[in-house]
């Protein structure tokens, strides 16, 4: 049983970064899904896919991991590059095509 440290994406619905500060334990699945003939949903049985705890630094969250003597991994980050743009760069001479209505 493994275990993934992370941090959770940005919800691409919203632009807010609720829910993106908090560090989150997940467990790798023991066992594939399978596909029920009868109605077609998928389902496992491993209980452990639904356990989900939020840490408030990674650290609590390793210290958690060697605490219970779980294997883990951790998966750091990755920051967003986010590019300042300003209303007024529609409007700039150096615009690579003209702007019309």
């Amino acid at each position: 049983m493994t275990a993934r440290i992370f941090k959770p994406a940005k919800n691409a619905m919203q632009s807010g970064l609720s829910k993106t500060k908090e560090w989150q334990l997940d467990y790798e699945p023991e066992q594939p899904r399978s596909v029920e003939p009868l109605m077609g949903w998928t389902s496992s049985g491993d209980m452990k896919q639904q356990i989900t705890l939020r840490f408030h630094s990674k650290e609590e969250a390793v210290a958690y991991c060697e605490r219970k003597g779980i294997a883990y991994q951790v998966i750091e980050p990755q920051e967003s590059v986010r590019r300042p743009a300003a209303y007024a760069d529609n409007f700039s001479f150096r615009r690579g095509e003209p702007w019309t209505h």
